[in-house]
């Protein structure tokens, strides 16, 4: 299991862009799709206290349920890059 973790839903551009990101740092990750039912997302809800994708959590650097694309993003490139 890998300390990032990865909400998403197929599809979703913003999604994609996260995980270029991780993919260009060449990380690890886990991947978990959430449903397209913003009522059946639960499992981010409990995560990041919304339902909208992509979120991300870290536990190497104690983040929990980071979302929005572009701040992801900037994190991303500021703590691996």
């Amino acid at each position: 299991m890998s300390d990032i973790t990865l909400y998403e839903l197929p599809g979703c551009p913003f999604c994609a862009k996260v995980r270029s990101k991780l993919d260009e740092l060449d990380l690890e990750y886990d991947v978990i799709e959430v449903p397209r039912s913003h009522a059946d997302r639960t499992e981010v809800q409990e995560v990041s206290g919304q339902t909208g994708v992509p979120v991300i959590t870290d536990e190497a650097n104690d983040v929990e349920g980071m979302a929005e694309s572009d701040d992801i993003v900037a994190y991303l490139e500021e703590t691996y890059a």
